[in-house]
């Protein structure tokens, strides 16, 4: 199927222009012409900007938000947020799965995601046993990606032990627990449940290096040979400490001596790096996942931004625990930190004059589009289309000023400035309203009340 859209502005990799008409076959943006007639093409009032992907979420963990913000006995970490996540687990079922991740990634759709890598650990069953289908969950995602549009990269997750050196796993972690063969058979299981979404991508995730060890990493490593890979590194202090007992070297060093990284990998989180293990990820041509709301949230600290940037490394965004889904608000929360800890101004605009905006924003979806593995995150031929348009009618919208219009968007309005969403061509949100909103958020109230009973 044709279409073609007709865009008063848009912001292509050249910058903003004016008139601007996008032609979309089959999902694919095929032309695109500025200065253009409108004869012929859909009009859409607003401001089009390429839809962000969104490179790290644990869909499931929507249904927590809001449940972990009281005060426990000892002094609270991830450590301990960690073991509440494990007490949510124990009840919720395949349904509950759909209801929940549904709802989480129209929450992204209406917020200025397009796309998202789901890193997918809660495989099996309450009492840890495989499910007929050892993919079932893994088909509830996919189900949920095609019910709201959403483009997906599903990346099943390798988890094999509970701690560094192959530690036992605990008995809140029963759900995620694969032997290398056992995780083969469910790579491709899943790669069959996502065969009928559009464009969509199969990767993994080995979990962590707390959960593998190093043969079985290889061994599910070499088992890919293609696809995107992701992993949990350096997110926490003790996690640091604990890999230096067990090997003498830090998470992201030791993977970058022992797995030969490359651009396929995105090292999510790479919160507590040295200053040479911040250089040589940026040399290796790995994406760094960045969740600075989740990052945040969970007291894990501060990527040094301004260091990886002038390295020339690449980054993504993601919301991880899904507490508060915004595009904006995670590329503010980025900058905002390393204010904090430097206490300046602009620290992530590296040169005199550049929008620290733009540049978030544009290196954004670069490293979103390599982390996913899709053609996505550019209005610009070949691309999947995938726009976002902003409300040009909002009063922090200064018409003759586009140099401000996505500083305005990330340091003042955030979600509120999404109007429309397009996702391959079709649009999934309206007036800032997903077309299924009611249905979706009914279906998910319910699977939270039965949970949390």
């Amino acid at each position: 199927m044709s279409r073609s859209f007709h865009f008063s502005d848009a912001w292509l990799p050249a910058g903003w222009a004016r008139d601007v008409r996008v032609d979309v076959a089959d999902g694919v943006i095929v032309k695109v012409a500025a200065g253009g007639e409108r004869a012929g093409s859909e009009r859409i009032a607003g401001l089009a900007v390429p839809g962000m992907p969104n490179l790290h979420s644990h869909a499931f963990q929507r249904g927590m938000a809001g449940l972990t913000e009281r005060r426990g006995p000892a002094n609270d970490s991830f450590w301990t947020w960690r073991e509440l996540m494990y007490r949510f687990l124990e009840r919720i079922t395949p349904d509950d799965m759909l209801a929940v991740t549904a709802f989480a990634y129209m929450d992204m759709l209406e917020a200025g995601y397009t796309s998202v890598a789901e890193f997918h650990y809660l495989h099996h069953d309450i009492d840890g046993r495989p499910y007929g289908d050892v993919a079932e969950m893994a088909s509830r995602v996919a189900e949920a990606a095609d019910e709201t549009g959403i483009g997906l990269t599903l990346l099943p997750s390798f988890y094999a032990f509970g701690g560094f050196g192959a530690a036992a796993p605990k008995g809140g972690q029963r759900r995620f627990i694969n032997t290398p063969d056992g995780f083969a058979k469910l790579v491709e299981q899943a790669r069959a449940a996502i065969t009928p979404l559009p464009a969509a991508r199969i990767g993994i995730a080995p979990h962590s290096l707390r959960a593998v060890t190093p043969a079985t990493l290889r061994a599910v490593v070499d088992a890919a040979p293609d696809g995107p890979i992701h992993i949990h590194a350096a997110e926490q202090t003790r996690e640091v400490e604990d890999c230096l007992a067990w090997s003498g070297r830090r998470p992201v060093a030791w993977l970058l001596d022992e797995m030969n990284m490359s651009p396929r990998w995105c090292v999510v989180h790479a919160t507590h790096l040295t200053a040479s293990e911040t250089e040589r990820l940026a040399r290796s041509g790995a994406v760094a996942g960045l969740c600075p709301i989740t990052e945040a949230s969970l007291g894990d600290g501060i990527f040094d931004g301004e260091r990886y940037f002038i390295a020339g490394g690449r980054f993504g965004i993601g919301t991880d625990s899904n507490i508060e889904v915004d595009a904006a608000a995670e590329l503010r929360q980025l900058e905002y930190s390393q204010r904090l800890r430097d206490r300046m101004r602009n620290v992530l605009a590296l040169s005199e004059g550049d929008s620290v905006g733009q540049g978030l924003f544009a290196s954004a979806l670069a490293g979103g589009r390599q982390a996913l593995g899709r053609p996505i995150g550019a209005i610009a031929p070949g691309h999947r289309a995938d726009i976002v348009v902003l409300d040009e009618a909002h009063p922090d919208i200064r018409p003759d000023q586009p140099q401000h219009w996505l500083d305005a968007w990330i340091f003042v309005t955030g979600r509120r400035l999404v109007k429309d969403v397009m996702v391959g061509g079709a649009f999934v949100v309206s007036d800032g309203r997903h077309r299924r909103h009611a249905a979706i958020a009914a279906r998910y109230r319910q699977a939270l009340t039965r949970i949390t009973a």
